[in-house]
């Protein structure tokens, strides 16, 4: 019997495995996703200082911000990993780009996780960016947590906003914090549950007093509000939350009773099976800022989240994680995370088996080699810093370092045995093109280099004009933050100074079919023919009504919104 099939070994994977929880935050930019992010790290005991995103001049930064113009910016342009333990699970968080121009890394991250928190800003309530990310978890049919921020600010009724989520998103919630006052009188929350989990409990007298919390505290509590506001300092949030509603005195704490037993008599019904569907999400308040709510929801999060699941295959059938065999796909590519070496690093989910260092692993693309690959030297990530690990298990995400075998949404299986292949990540078609010229022809080969770097971590769809090999290459984006991103990473990374001419076509199509001839096409339909990076032919058009025309014309031909499969050709692309 095999080490890894022995009943001690698959005990350990199945105990590993229910330690993991997986997730993913998506908001729309400036709901405060970072800020979230940096106050989970600080409870859940990963990091000791909270960098302050609005704080530039500071020389403390955000640590899932790693990147130098995030930190410049005050934005997530990239998606990072960072994994904390917390109440004996290991938490794996993926930070994603709250930017819209920079979707496509969101919706490939969220493909790796088993969760997401929907962060929803008090004041704003569910915005264009939310509405879009929450559809695609709606799609995988993962478990959605919404965590309603900004609490000590000016903001909408909490009856209020989760009632737009239902309307707008079309989900129901089931609160499992509660606010006691806001804005300026924001004075925490009140926990609505007991033994989370399959058979939860609701509490009792939820705004009741704790031993010794007598007349005499109550009034001392509204004394320190009143103080507080006539100074127009944030109030103390001290003692029971039974006592902190009193403190906002007699109307306030009716609004408050009258709120938890219109939820308990009129609101959904607590029901673990739904969240787990993602047909009920639980609904949390708070402030990040401040960092009140914070701990109440870690400590619910871990218990209501799910552990990593069956993935499904490109032939239809699923992968169960506690298979014994090591399994995983690339969702990720990284360069230059330290500049000082040039490195390129793949994010691997693990789906399946125990990962351990030094194993050997099969790449089961068409046109990759068949020569198995050692995995030597595995790192754990957070942010920009890593550690070499020695083992990884489903749910966790591993850094592989990598010299250009691997590409986003390749999949690794344990070597020997049969390949697998994990369902196609999601792919864009680019909105925005631009011609790319060199400032100093001397600096092609860094130019090179960089490109085919950064085209290969998804920041930027590159393709080739016909005829002209390398030269002046053709870029395709989703946003127009993105050619920023490039043009500045080109420079500060590669040393190589661009010029960016923006072209006015706004649709890619991919085009297969017999008799294809790009020269008689561009002639015929006003399009632009480039390749791709697997010399594959793409029509640029200037309109959708320009790629009508030419699909009528050309029945017999096939248009395709994102790359088709390589085609096998038994020897490996370079």
């Amino acid at each position: 019997m095999a080490a890894s099939d022995s009943p001690e070994s698959l005990a350990q994977l199945r105990i590993e495995t229910a330690r993991r929880r997986t997730f993913a935050i998506i908001s729309h930019p400036d709901a405060g996703k970072t800020t979230l992010t940096e106050k989970l790290l600080l409870h859940g005991g990963a990091i000791h200082l909270a960098g302050e995103v609005k704080a530039r001049g500071a020389r403390r930064h955000v640590t899932s911000d790693w990147m130098e113009l995030e930190r410049q910016r005050g934005i997530s342009v990239t998606s990072s990993v960072l994994q904390f333990q917390h109440a004996g699970c290991a938490i794996n968080l993926l930070d994603t780009p709250g930017h819209q121009d920079f979707s496509e890394d969101t919706y490939r991250t969220l493909a790796a996780a088993d969760a997401a928190v929907m962060l929803i800003d008090s004041a704003k309530g569910v915005e264009a960016q939310t509405k879009k990310l929450f559809q695609v978890c709606r799609r995988r049919g993962i478990p959605i947590f919404t965590f309603v921020n900004k609490m000590d600010r000016p903001g909408r009724d909490p009856l209020e906003l989760l009632h737009e989520l239902e309307e707008v998103l079309g989900i129901r919630t089931v609160p499992i914090t509660w606010p006691i006052g806001s804005g300026a009188e924001f004075k925490g929350v009140c926990s609505i549950f007991d033994d989370l989990g399959p058979h939860a409990k609701r509490r009792t007298n939820l705004l009741g007093l704790d031993p010794g919390e007598d007349g005499a505290a109550i009034a001392a509590a509204k004394a320190a509000h009143e103080d507080a506001i006539g100074r127009g300092e944030r109030t103390p949030a001290n003692g029971s939350p039974g006592l902190r509603a009193r403190a906002l005195g007699e109307n306030r704490f009716a609004s408050i009773t009258a709120e938890l037993d219109l939820l308990e008599h009129a609101g959904d019904e607590y029901d673990y099976d739904r969240v787990l569907k993602g047909e009920l999400s639980p609904a949390f308040f708070g402030s990040a800022w401040t960092e009140v709510g914070i701990d109440e929801f870690l400590d619910a999060f871990v218990k209501l989240a799910p552990t990593p699941g069956p993935r499904t295959l490109t032939s239809g059938e699923t992968m169960e994680p506690e298979t014994p065999r090591f399994s995983g796909f690339v969702f990720k590519i990284q360069a230059n995370m330290d500049p000082a070496h040039r490195d390129r690093l793949s994010f691997v989910r693990v789906c399946s088996g125990h990962f351990t260092r030094g194993m050997d692993a099969r790449l089961c693309r068409a046109d990759s080699e068949p020569k198995p690959i050692r995995l030597a030297m595995p790192h754990q990530l957070f942010g920009a810093e890593r550690v070499v690990i020695e083992e990884a298990w489903p749910g966790d995400v591993i850094g592989l370092f990598d010299t250009g075998n691997l590409r986003i949404g390749d999949t690794l299986v344990e070597a020997p045995g049969p390949a697998i292949e994990y369902a196609e990540l999601p792919r864009f078609s680019p909105e925005i093109f631009a011609r790319l010229r060199a400032k100093d022809a001397l600096k092609r080969k860094q130019l090179q280099t960089g490109l085919t770097q950064l085209g290969e971590e998804g920041v930027i769809q590159v393709f080739a004009q016909r005829g002209l090999g390398e030269k002046d290459p053709i870029l395709g984006a989703v946003g127009a933050l993105q050619l920023e991103v490039l043009q500045y990473r080109l420079e500060h990374e590669y040393r190589a100074e661009v010029i960016l001419e923006r072209l006015p076509y706004t649709v890619a199509r991919w085009v297969r079919g017999p008799g294809f001839d790009s020269q008689q096409f561009e002639t015929e339909t006003d399009a632009l023919c480039v390749e791709d990076r697997d010399g594959q032919p793409v029509a640029l058009f200037k309109s959708e009504w320009n790629l009508n025309y030419a699909a009528g014309k050309h029945s017999e031909w096939q248009f395709f919104a994102a790359a088709p499969a390589v085609v096998a050709t038994g020897k490996k692309k370079k």
